[in-house]
């Protein structure tokens, strides 16, 4: 099985959200010997942000792309291999103004393509991706889970996944992190209990 590893945060060692989804590929690791993983960092390796220029360069024929258009489609069909390679894939998604970092939404942004991880037929989109399964490591200072402001994040995560038609998707939450230690520790210790003890039980 290939899985795809994916973070965005910021913060380095720092990051509640990387800690856990490492936690979360040790699992998978070892509920399934020989799961072949490929990590990509959005926050260090920056990919570019969707742009006219990323658009420009996949309307330009490879042979007359200059060096930038190169890059950007190059980027473009890395990213989407990655992803469509991947039978699994764990996104660790803090949240940031109430929404996902915009390093994750530009990874995003290369990945939802018409003809590739989704289509539009007369009875309106279908998503082409329903065989891979996503554990989302949701993190945030606050408590937002059913709430409107979880909106911009798990919710749209959950309408980005479905509309590529994934609908095997399963949270892990370590939200309140800003609450002081005792909070921080409690919801840190439940993610981990999670994992260790729920994720792949029936592995």
């Amino acid at each position: 099985m290939k899985l795809l590893h994916i973070d965005s945060s910021i913060l380095g060692d720092n990051s509640a959200s990387r800690q856990l989804s490492r936690e979360v590929v040790k699992a998978w690791q070892a509920a399934e010997p020989g799961v072949a993983v490929t990590y990509r960092d959005l926050a260090s390796e920056g990919i570019n942000h969707f742009s006219g220029i990323t658009l420009g360069a996949l309307g330009t024929a490879a042979e007359l792309r200059d060096a930038v258009q190169k890059h950007e489609a190059d980027l473009s069909a890395s990213t989407l291999a990655e992803f469509l390679a991947a039978d699994a894939v764990v996104i660790a998604a803090p949240m940031y103004n109430f929404t996902i970092p915009t390093q994750l939404k530009a990874w995003i942004d290369r990945i939802a393509v018409a003809g590739q991880t989704f289509r539009y037929t007369e009875a309106g989109s279908e998503g082409l991706c329903g065989n891979k399964k996503v554990i989302v490591v949701s993190t945030a200072g606050g408590l937002h889970v059913g709430q409107p402001s979880s909106g911009a994040h798990e919710d749209y995560l959950k309408l980005l996944l479905g509309f590529l038609g994934i609908t095997d998707v399963e949270f892990v939450r370590a939200h309140g992190l800003a609450y002081g230690d005792e909070v921080r520790s409690k919801a840190l210790n439940d993610a981990n209990t999670v994992i260790s003890e729920q994720l792949f039980a029936a592995a």
